[in-house]
């Protein structure tokens, strides 16, 4: 008779918005899988995810020095077997976690990934003969590769962890929350096709800021986010540009106290609704259909371009492909329709 498994290797490197997105597949695990541990093969940056989950230890992998490099994927396997595990889940499923899943399974350790569905994708994608129909969201997908290892996992009622209790660091930005409702802002995203055009998230913020009862939070990152988040937030009160300001584990303690958050499809978003956050999203060149709604989210609080104007919407999974008069897709989404979606959402 086999083994049961006790402890599992979970791989995922990269992104930040698809690493957000193991987290409440790892912690409902572990919630209903009590004698099971799990240790997460990821980049450094991504530890503050993993923070105050029981049973889950995090690996750091060096993929700069140690571990960079085929070389440094063999080393990389040596330090893997140190640990011990009995099972690889490989909820990344690229060449680097390929071959390390294979080495693993060489020497007979059970192993598992997440299928991510890649010629549905094409079909939803491509420009002519489009499948337009929703694919399986990215959780669940990560889901079957706990049950290939004979595991069950249900996502039906999720748990999530309690508000953060803000230290003086933070405080010294966000203030203390009273009755205010706080709504948590990032504009931007890794490609500009989803990025909603500037104007007009000018408008939404300041038809929100008008609101005294609401106190704005913006998030961003790099020198040029960071100069456009200050032009957002010019002569107001109540909006407060945090970019630089806080390291990730405090942006996360943020986070966790917003009572909305307002994101493109990108990894802000993705964080917020790992804390069980309700998050509004803007999609332009992509679509939630794709299967990367944050999680545990209702589809209309997904806002998507017209795709009447522009049917050929989603013409990539991830944002990086170009195509001619589609650049403005996005003010297909009027900042009325947002600000009403944010108020909706802050009266439920």
């Amino acid at each position: 008779m086999p083994k049961p498994i006790q402890h599992i290797v979970v791989i995922r490197l990269s992104a930040m918005g698809d690493v957000a997105m193991t987290v409440p597949v790892i912690r409902a695990f572990v919630e209903q899988n009590e004698k099971v541990k799990i240790t997460v093969i990821s980049r450094p940056f991504f530890k503050a995810f993993f923070d105050g989950i029981d049973n889950v230890n995090f690996f750091a992998v060096d993929l700069k020095k140690r571990h960079k490099g085929f070389v440094g994927l063999l080393r990389l396997y040596a330090d893997l077997k140190t640990l011990n595990a009995d099972a690889i889940a490989d909820l990344h499923n690229v060449l680097r976690s390929k071959i390390i899943r294979g080495l693993f399974a060489l020497s007979g350790k059970k192993v598992a990934f997440t299928k991510k569905g890649r010629e549905e994708k094409r079909a939803l994608t491509r420009a002519e003969n489009k499948v337009f129909k929703p694919l399986r969201p990215m959780v669940e997908r990560h889901v079957d590769s706990f049950k290939t290892l004979g595991f069950s996992l249900d996502l039906e009622q999720p748990k999530f962890t309690e508000k953060a209790i803000l230290a003086n660091e933070i405080l010294e930005f966000s203030g203390e929350k009273t009755t205010e409702k706080w709504i948590g802002i990032a504009p931007f995203a890794q490609y500009q096709s989803k990025v909603y055009p500037q104007d007009l998230m000018q408008q939404v913020i300041d038809d929100l800021a008008s609101n005294p009862t609401y106190k704005i939070f913006l998030f961003g990152g790099g020198n040029k986010e960071i100069e456009a988040l200050n032009l957002f937030a010019t002569n107001k009160n109540n909006v407060i540009n945090i970019a630089g300001k806080l390291n990730l584990e405090q942006e996360l303690k943020l986070i966790s106290n917003l009572d909305v958050m307002l994101s493109m499809d990108s990894g802000n978003a993705h964080i917020a609704a790992m804390l069980g956050k309700k998050v509004i999203t803007l999609w332009g060149a992509t679509h939630p259909y794709a299967g990367f709604m944050p999680f545990n989210q209702p589809i209309e609080n997904a806002l998507v371009a017209d795709r009447i104007q522009f049917p050929m919407i989603p013409t990539s999974v991830y944002g990086n492909k170009k195509v001619a008069g589609y650049e403005d897709a996005m003010r297909s989404i009027s900042p009325e329709s947002i600000v009403f979606t944010v108020q909706s959402q802050l009266a439920v």
